[in-house]
């Protein structure tokens, strides 16, 4: 069956959402205040870097099955189904979320609203805000008119973002239990191709949902701060985090995945999303429960300065003076994204230190320059690594993980390399003269 479904946010989430949503055969119009991002859309360009997104929105676009607009008045004639995927930044100042987008979504379009609808939350939001949300709807709907708000939460990995919308390991729907509706029967409609396919389907209450989406993100930071904090350890001891990462992730209640010893994560999600949860937890009285993500944020931060203090360590005690090639921008490879990026904040830290810095990504360049428009670009790895006096890998793009001694051993004043993501192979680099060093790895 298919389904005229309106999308709000064309960020990240919401581009993501509408071009697959069009993907999987429903009529799709995408709605966002900003008319530059609008235009890019209308003319066939995502706007950021997504693998395979660029493909999916052109050809939904020339089927005339997905179309945008700035316009909440076409959006509440044109659909029956409504999905909120604005953004949800950390407060200035504060831990706890900034829900004014997401607020400012229900407030425009209920009332005019001019038949019964269904709208479903994506965005990430503090545990409680889909019931205010809810009253809110009910409150400004114009008589007559039944809206029922359920949530169904996002887990899409950036630079995966096509292949988690489509083949899903798994779609959560949270509905109003006091109020029984649609909105179930609803969610079968627009995903009844990914549910042929026995994607498991899970419907709980609202809170439930809200809470999968901060636990699972609170878990894998969690996780990852972990192995961080055990390279530390290794560090003082003269151990191997990576090879203690192996041992212990072939035990199947632990795993491999996310346990890569680095600088820690980045992005525009778990970092705000474990304090926004820190903070919902506090204003609950359960602040005691969450106390040790206020360690799992310490020990992330912490990893940015240890890289600063072995860049130091490899240059002879002090940054003045030096160059530094930084290959890596993004918080994540396959991603332009460089909110919170630990990369750049290194890359900062160290400029900040007398250091020239030369910083080369393959697709974050014009994103970096905005947010850091005092350090050098480079086109290329070479240009970058030009009189190097050390070479930093902190985003571990495959051009990187791949690369041979040999493309810069003549570029560089000094062969030393270091690896924030412990993403090289240390006896390539030793073999061809150079200095190796890594995060919790042997000297």
């Amino acid at each position: 069956m298919t389904c005229r479904i309106v999308v709000f946010g064309t960020g990240y989430l919401g581009a993501t959402h509408a071009a697959c949503m069009a993907e999987l055969g429903h009529e799709v119009l995408g709605v966002d205040v900003d008319p530059a991002k609008l235009a890019k859309l209308e003319s066939g360009e995502v706007p950021f870097y997504e693998p395979g997104l660029d493909e999916v929105l052109k050809r939904n676009l020339d089927a005339g099955r997905l179309r945008f607009s700035d316009s909440y008045k076409e959006a509440a004639e044109f659909g029956d189904i409504f999905f909120i995927g604005v953004g949800t930044p950390q407060k200035k100042g504060e831990f706890a979320a900034d829900l004014r987008f997401v607020d400012s979504v229900v407030d425009t379009l209920t009332p005019l609203l001019t038949k019964d609808a269904v709208i479903f939350g994506k965005s990430t939001v503090p545990v409680g805000t889909a019931a205010r949300l809810g009253e809110r709807a009910r409150a400004l709907a114009p008589q007559g008119v039944d809206v029922e708000l359920a949530w169904n939460p996002e887990f899409l990995r950036e630079g995966f973002a096509v292949q988690d919308t489509l083949e899903p390991d798994r779609l959560v729907l949270g509905v109003d239990t006091e109020r029984p509706g649609r909105a179930e029967e609803v969610a079968r409609e627009v995903y009844a191709k990914l549910l042929a396919n026995r994607v498991p389907f899970l419907v709980t209450d609202l809170a439930t949902s809200e809470l999968v989406k901060t636990a699972a993100n609170a878990f894998l930071a969690t996780k990852i701060s972990f192995i961080n904090a055990m390279a530390e350890v290794c560090e003082a001891s003269s151990a191997d985090v990576t090879v203690l990462a192996d041992a212990i992730g072939y035990d199947a209640r632990i795993g491999r995945r996310f346990l890569n010893a680095g600088i820690g994560f980045g992005g525009g999600c778990l970092p705000k999303d474990i304090r926004a949860f820190m903070a919902r937890a506090g204003e609950l009285g359960a602040d005691q429960a969450l106390t040790f993500l206020r360690e799992v944020d310490n020990i992330n931060m912490r990893r940015r300065t240890r890289m600063v203090e072995l860049a130091r360590d490899a240059v002879g005690g002090s940054l003045l003076g030096t160059r530094v090639a930084v290959l890596g921008a993004a918080f994540k490879p396959d991603s332009d994204d460089v909110r919170d990026s630990p990369a750049l904040n290194i890359a900062g830290q160290m400029q900040l230190q007398g250091a020239s810095v030369s910083v080369y990504d393959p697709k974050s360049a014009e994103n970096s320059r905005a947010l850091f428009p005092t350090l050098s670009y480079a086109t290329d790895v070479v240009g970058a690594c030009e009189g190097a006096d050390a070479v930093m890998v902190l985003t571990e793009w495959r051009e990187f993980r791949e690369m041979q001694p040999s493309l810069i051993d003549k570029v560089v004043r000094n062969k030393v390399i270091l690896d924030g993501r412990n993403c090289l192979d240390p006896a390539r680099w030793r073999s061809s003269g150079w200095e190796y060093r890594g995060l919790g790895r042997r000297a």
